[in-house]
Protein backbone atom coordinates (compact mmCIF):
# COMPACT_ATOMS: atom_id res chain seq x y z
CA UNK A 1 0.00 0.00 0.00
CA UNK A 2 2.52 2.34 0.87
CA UNK A 3 5.93 3.42 -0.13
CA UNK A 4 8.67 6.23 0.72
CA UNK A 5 10.56 7.37 -2.19
CA UNK A 6 14.27 7.78 -0.79
CA UNK A 7 15.45 11.61 -1.30
CA UNK A 8 14.22 14.89 -0.14
CA UNK A 9 12.01 17.03 -2.78
CA UNK A 10 12.41 20.78 -2.37
CA UNK A 11 9.41 23.03 -3.65
CA UNK A 12 10.89 23.37 -7.01
CA UNK A 13 11.16 19.80 -7.58
CA UNK A 14 7.51 19.20 -6.13
CA UNK A 15 4.96 18.00 -9.27
CA UNK A 16 1.61 18.89 -8.92
CA UNK A 17 -0.67 17.34 -7.80
CA UNK A 18 1.30 15.96 -4.57
CA UNK A 19 1.89 11.69 -4.69
CA UNK A 20 0.30 9.90 -2.35
CA UNK A 21 2.87 8.22 0.94
CA UNK A 22 5.66 11.20 1.19
CA UNK A 23 7.11 13.19 2.87
CA UNK A 24 7.53 16.20 1.35
CA UNK A 25 9.83 19.94 2.09
CA UNK A 26 8.60 23.30 2.28
CA UNK A 27 5.98 25.27 3.98
CA UNK A 28 2.32 23.89 3.93
CA UNK A 29 1.33 27.67 2.97
CA UNK A 30 2.02 26.96 -0.57
CA UNK A 31 2.10 23.01 -0.97
CA UNK A 32 -1.25 22.53 0.29
CA UNK A 33 -2.06 24.26 -2.88
CA UNK A 34 -0.50 20.97 -4.51
CA UNK A 35 -2.87 18.48 -3.14
CA UNK A 36 -5.87 16.78 -5.15
CA UNK A 37 -9.34 18.66 -4.62
CA UNK A 38 -11.67 16.85 -2.11
CA UNK A 39 -8.86 14.10 -1.66
CA UNK A 40 -8.47 14.32 2.63
CA UNK A 41 -10.13 12.18 4.17
CA UNK A 42 -8.67 13.44 7.45
CA UNK A 43 -6.19 16.08 8.27
CA UNK A 44 -4.33 15.70 11.54
CA UNK A 45 -1.89 18.30 12.85
CA UNK A 46 -0.45 20.13 16.01
CA UNK A 47 0.89 23.58 14.66
CA UNK A 48 3.78 25.90 16.53
CA UNK A 49 2.11 26.75 20.01
CA UNK A 50 3.64 30.29 19.82
CA UNK A 51 5.37 29.05 23.04
CA UNK A 52 9.41 30.14 22.14
CA UNK A 53 10.21 26.74 20.40
CA UNK A 54 13.62 26.81 18.18
CA UNK A 55 11.68 26.06 14.91
CA UNK A 56 8.91 29.14 15.79
CA UNK A 57 12.07 31.42 17.08
CA UNK A 58 11.28 35.23 15.56
CA UNK A 59 7.63 34.60 14.70
CA UNK A 60 5.35 37.47 16.20
CA UNK A 61 1.90 36.55 17.64
CA UNK A 62 0.26 38.29 14.44
CA UNK A 63 2.57 35.68 12.09
CA UNK A 64 1.59 32.42 14.36
CA UNK A 65 -2.42 33.73 13.77
CA UNK A 66 -1.78 34.30 10.30
CA UNK A 67 0.43 30.98 9.89
CA UNK A 68 -2.84 29.20 11.32
CA UNK A 69 -5.75 31.06 9.50
CA UNK A 70 -4.02 30.22 6.33
CA UNK A 71 -2.89 26.27 6.38
CA UNK A 72 -7.05 26.03 7.78
CA UNK A 73 -7.95 28.32 4.62
CA UNK A 74 -6.72 25.73 2.48
CA UNK A 75 -8.12 22.76 3.67
CA UNK A 76 -11.52 23.65 2.91
CA UNK A 77 -11.28 22.54 -0.76
CA UNK A 78 -8.48 19.94 -0.42
CA UNK A 79 -10.72 18.11 2.46
CA UNK A 80 -13.58 15.29 1.11
CA UNK A 81 -17.17 16.54 1.82
CA UNK A 82 -17.93 15.40 5.11
CA UNK A 83 -14.59 14.83 5.75
CA UNK A 84 -12.45 16.32 9.11
CA UNK A 85 -9.24 18.50 10.24
CA UNK A 86 -7.99 17.47 13.54
CA UNK A 87 -5.43 19.82 15.77
CA UNK A 88 -4.30 18.94 18.61
CA UNK A 89 -2.75 22.46 20.45
CA UNK A 90 -2.10 23.19 24.46
CA UNK A 91 -5.23 25.58 24.67
CA UNK A 92 -3.32 28.08 26.77
CA UNK A 93 -1.46 30.53 25.12
CA UNK A 94 1.35 32.89 26.79
CA UNK A 95 2.45 35.63 24.35
CA UNK A 96 4.76 39.26 25.89
CA UNK A 97 2.41 42.14 26.53
CA UNK A 98 4.11 44.86 27.11
CA UNK A 99 1.01 47.01 28.19
CA UNK A 100 0.00 44.21 31.22
CA UNK A 101 1.66 45.27 34.82
CA UNK A 102 4.92 43.81 35.53
CA UNK A 103 4.26 42.12 38.64
CA UNK A 104 3.35 38.26 38.87
CA UNK A 105 2.58 37.05 42.33
CA UNK A 106 3.43 37.25 45.92
CA UNK A 107 4.87 34.04 46.07
CA UNK A 108 5.18 34.14 50.04
CA UNK A 109 6.12 30.10 49.87
CA UNK A 110 9.31 30.59 47.27
CA UNK A 111 10.76 34.03 49.46
CA UNK A 112 13.92 34.06 50.61
CA UNK A 113 13.74 37.37 52.65
CA UNK A 114 11.27 38.19 54.93
CA UNK A 115 11.45 41.65 54.17
CA UNK A 116 8.26 43.29 52.70
CA UNK A 117 7.53 46.40 51.06
CA UNK A 118 6.21 48.00 53.82
CA UNK A 119 9.10 47.46 56.17
CA UNK A 120 11.06 49.40 52.72
CA UNK A 121 8.21 51.90 52.80
CA UNK A 122 9.25 52.47 56.57
CA UNK A 123 13.03 52.71 56.48
CA UNK A 124 12.53 54.64 53.50
CA UNK A 125 10.25 57.14 55.63
CA UNK A 126 12.99 57.57 58.30
CA UNK A 127 15.90 57.69 56.18
CA UNK A 128 14.61 59.43 52.86
CA UNK A 129 18.17 59.94 52.41
CA UNK A 130 19.26 56.29 52.00
CA UNK A 131 19.56 54.72 48.62
CA UNK A 132 19.09 51.20 48.03
CA UNK A 133 21.99 49.63 48.90
CA UNK A 134 21.81 51.80 52.31
CA UNK A 135 18.49 50.56 52.69
CA UNK A 136 19.46 46.76 52.49
CA UNK A 137 22.29 47.07 54.93
CA UNK A 138 19.52 48.55 57.11
CA UNK A 139 17.24 45.63 56.62
CA UNK A 140 19.87 42.84 56.01
CA UNK A 141 18.61 41.89 52.36
CA UNK A 142 20.02 41.95 49.18
CA UNK A 143 19.46 45.45 46.95
CA UNK A 144 17.59 42.83 44.32
CA UNK A 145 15.27 42.30 47.12
CA UNK A 146 14.93 46.42 47.65
CA UNK A 147 14.55 46.76 43.84
CA UNK A 148 12.02 43.81 43.81
CA UNK A 149 9.37 44.56 46.61
CA UNK A 150 9.60 47.81 45.49
CA UNK A 151 9.18 47.67 41.28
CA UNK A 152 7.04 44.41 41.59
CA UNK A 153 9.51 42.92 39.37
CA UNK A 154 9.56 39.60 39.97
CA UNK A 155 7.88 38.48 37.12
CA UNK A 156 7.91 34.97 34.73
CA UNK A 157 10.46 35.60 32.15
CA UNK A 158 13.41 37.04 34.00
CA UNK A 159 13.69 40.39 36.31
CA UNK A 160 13.36 42.98 33.88
CA UNK A 161 11.48 40.89 31.45
CA UNK A 162 7.68 42.70 30.05
CA UNK A 163 4.81 40.57 31.48
CA UNK A 164 2.59 37.49 29.30
CA UNK A 165 -0.52 37.49 28.46
CA UNK A 166 -2.29 34.15 28.51
CA UNK A 167 -4.79 33.76 25.67
CA UNK A 168 -7.69 30.65 25.05
CA UNK A 169 -6.25 29.24 21.47
CA UNK A 170 -9.93 27.38 20.76
CA UNK A 171 -11.64 30.35 20.10
CA UNK A 172 -9.36 31.87 17.42
CA UNK A 173 -9.38 28.22 15.75
CA UNK A 174 -13.05 28.00 15.53
CA UNK A 175 -13.21 31.59 14.21
CA UNK A 176 -10.18 30.78 11.27
CA UNK A 177 -12.42 27.65 10.43
CA UNK A 178 -15.88 29.15 10.23
CA UNK A 179 -14.10 32.03 8.12
CA UNK A 180 -12.67 29.28 6.04
CA UNK A 181 -16.27 27.45 5.83
CA UNK A 182 -15.51 24.66 8.61
CA UNK A 183 -17.53 24.24 11.85
CA UNK A 184 -16.47 22.87 14.95
CA UNK A 185 -17.58 19.20 15.31
CA UNK A 186 -16.04 17.94 18.30
CA UNK A 187 -13.45 18.79 20.71
CA UNK A 188 -11.24 15.79 22.62
CA UNK A 189 -9.12 16.42 25.53
CA UNK A 190 -6.35 14.26 25.99
CA UNK A 191 -5.10 13.99 29.53
CA UNK A 192 -1.32 13.01 29.53
CA UNK A 193 1.71 13.65 32.29
CA UNK A 194 2.17 16.43 34.30
CA UNK A 195 5.64 17.64 32.38
CA UNK A 196 5.82 20.99 33.56
CA UNK A 197 5.18 19.87 37.74
CA UNK A 198 8.42 22.01 38.43
CA UNK A 199 7.98 25.04 35.75
CA UNK A 200 7.79 28.07 37.61
CA UNK A 201 4.05 28.41 36.57
CA UNK A 202 3.53 25.26 39.09
CA UNK A 203 5.84 27.17 41.90
CA UNK A 204 4.98 30.79 41.64
CA UNK A 205 1.09 30.94 40.74
CA UNK A 206 -1.94 29.18 41.74
CA UNK A 207 -2.23 27.72 38.17
CA UNK A 208 -2.75 24.04 37.55
CA UNK A 209 -0.13 21.95 36.26
CA UNK A 210 -0.29 21.61 32.09
CA UNK A 211 -1.24 17.76 32.45
CA UNK A 212 -4.06 17.92 28.86
CA UNK A 213 -4.38 19.18 25.66
CA UNK A 214 -7.17 19.53 23.37
CA UNK A 215 -7.75 18.40 19.99
CA UNK A 216 -10.08 20.17 18.08
CA UNK A 217 -12.23 18.70 15.24
CA UNK A 218 -13.40 20.87 12.64
CA UNK A 219 -16.08 19.42 10.31
CA UNK A 220 -16.42 19.92 5.77
CA UNK A 221 -19.88 20.34 4.76
CA UNK A 222 -21.24 17.17 3.56
CA UNK A 223 -22.38 13.55 4.27
CA UNK A 224 -20.30 12.02 7.13
CA UNK A 225 -20.03 8.44 7.14
CA UNK A 226 -20.60 7.10 10.90
CA UNK A 227 -19.83 3.71 11.35
CA UNK A 228 -19.02 2.57 14.65
CA UNK A 229 -17.27 -0.88 13.53
CA UNK A 230 -14.06 0.89 12.46
CA UNK A 231 -13.71 0.32 16.25
CA UNK A 232 -13.81 -2.78 18.42
CA UNK A 233 -16.50 -2.99 20.90
CA UNK A 234 -14.27 -2.42 23.38
CA UNK A 235 -12.17 0.37 21.63
CA UNK A 236 -15.70 2.02 21.29
CA UNK A 237 -16.81 1.88 24.65
CA UNK A 238 -13.25 3.32 26.49
CA UNK A 239 -12.11 5.77 24.24
CA UNK A 240 -14.29 6.28 20.59
CA UNK A 241 -17.06 7.51 22.00
CA UNK A 242 -15.52 9.16 25.24
CA UNK A 243 -14.66 13.13 25.50
CA UNK A 244 -11.55 12.67 27.50
CA UNK A 245 -8.60 10.54 26.67
CA UNK A 246 -6.38 9.20 28.69
CA UNK A 247 -2.40 8.27 27.64
CA UNK A 248 1.17 8.78 28.18
CA UNK A 249 2.65 11.78 26.42
CA UNK A 250 6.43 10.94 24.66
CA UNK A 251 8.53 10.70 28.13
CA UNK A 252 11.66 12.69 26.27
CA UNK A 253 11.35 14.85 22.98
CA UNK A 254 14.58 13.27 21.69
CA UNK A 255 13.90 13.62 17.77
CA UNK A 256 11.71 16.73 18.08
CA UNK A 257 11.21 19.63 20.60
CA UNK A 258 6.90 19.17 20.48
CA UNK A 259 6.20 15.29 20.16
CA UNK A 260 3.04 13.60 20.17
CA UNK A 261 2.51 10.37 21.13
CA UNK A 262 1.25 7.86 18.75
CA UNK A 263 -1.83 7.05 19.83
CA UNK A 264 -2.82 10.51 19.33
CA UNK A 265 -3.19 9.92 15.27
CA UNK A 266 -3.95 6.40 15.50
CA UNK A 267 -7.43 6.81 17.53
CA UNK A 268 -8.14 9.85 15.19
CA UNK A 269 -7.03 8.01 12.25
CA UNK A 270 -9.58 4.90 13.28
CA UNK A 271 -12.17 7.12 14.73
CA UNK A 272 -12.51 9.44 11.31
CA UNK A 273 -11.44 6.93 8.29
CA UNK A 274 -11.37 4.03 6.46
CA UNK A 275 -8.46 1.86 5.25
CA UNK A 276 -7.10 3.56 2.27
CA UNK A 277 -8.20 6.78 2.62
CA UNK A 278 -5.30 9.92 2.84
CA UNK A 279 -4.57 11.30 6.09
CA UNK A 280 -2.50 14.03 5.87
CA UNK A 281 0.01 15.78 8.84
CA UNK A 282 1.54 19.56 7.35
CA UNK A 283 3.48 19.97 10.41
CA UNK A 284 4.70 16.47 10.00
CA UNK A 285 7.67 17.15 12.36
CA UNK A 286 9.34 13.47 13.56
CA UNK A 287 7.02 11.64 10.93
CA UNK A 288 4.41 10.73 14.02
CA UNK A 289 0.95 10.88 12.08
CA UNK A 290 2.64 9.55 8.85
CA UNK A 291 3.54 6.01 10.87
CA UNK A 292 0.22 5.96 12.17
CA UNK A 293 -1.37 6.01 8.68
CA UNK A 294 1.14 3.35 7.54
CA UNK A 295 0.23 0.83 10.92
CA UNK A 296 -3.44 1.59 9.72
CA UNK A 297 -3.21 0.77 6.82
CA UNK A 298 -4.29 4.37 5.15
CA UNK A 299 -2.52 6.31 3.08
CA UNK A 300 -0.66 9.31 4.17
CA UNK A 301 1.17 13.06 2.87
CA UNK A 302 3.28 14.79 5.48
CA UNK A 303 4.98 18.14 4.99
CA UNK A 304 7.33 20.27 6.82
CA UNK A 305 9.44 23.37 6.47
CA UNK A 306 12.55 21.57 8.11
CA UNK A 307 14.42 19.83 6.29
CA UNK A 308 15.96 18.10 9.12
CA UNK A 309 12.80 17.07 10.22
CA UNK A 310 11.11 15.93 6.55
CA UNK A 311 14.75 13.73 6.48
CA UNK A 312 13.86 12.51 10.33
CA UNK A 313 10.10 11.14 9.21
CA UNK A 314 11.55 9.78 5.77
CA UNK A 315 13.84 7.51 7.35
CA UNK A 316 10.74 6.56 10.22
CA UNK A 317 8.36 5.99 7.51
CA UNK A 318 10.89 3.69 5.60
CA UNK A 319 11.94 2.18 9.00
CA UNK A 320 8.23 1.35 9.50
CA UNK A 321 7.39 -0.34 5.79
CA UNK A 322 10.46 -2.44 6.64
CA UNK A 323 9.58 -4.07 9.62
CA UNK A 324 6.17 -4.55 8.09
CA UNK A 325 7.46 -6.08 5.28
CA UNK A 326 9.91 -8.34 7.55
CA UNK A 327 6.65 -8.84 9.78
CA UNK A 328 4.45 -10.36 6.62
CA UNK A 329 7.62 -12.92 5.71
CA UNK A 330 7.27 -14.07 9.17
CA UNK A 331 3.44 -14.16 9.18
CA UNK A 332 3.85 -16.54 5.90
Amino acid sequence: MCSVSTGIKGVGEIQSPLALNEIYLGDSRDLLKQIDSNSIACSIWSPPYHTGKKYEAGMTYQEWQNLLKDVIKLHYSILKPGAFLAINIADILAFPDPTMPKIQAMSLNQRKQKVTLDDILNAMKKHPDYNRYQLAELLECSEQTIDRRLHGNNIRGGKYATQTRVKLVGGELERFAHDAGLYLYDRRIWVKDPSWANSRWHSLSYRSVDEFEYVYIFWKPGITVVDRNRLAKREWVEWGSRGVWYFHSVRANYKHEAMFPLELPRRLILLLTDKGDTVLDCFVGSGTTAIAAIRTERNFIGIDKEKTYVEMSRKACEDELRQKRINRTISR
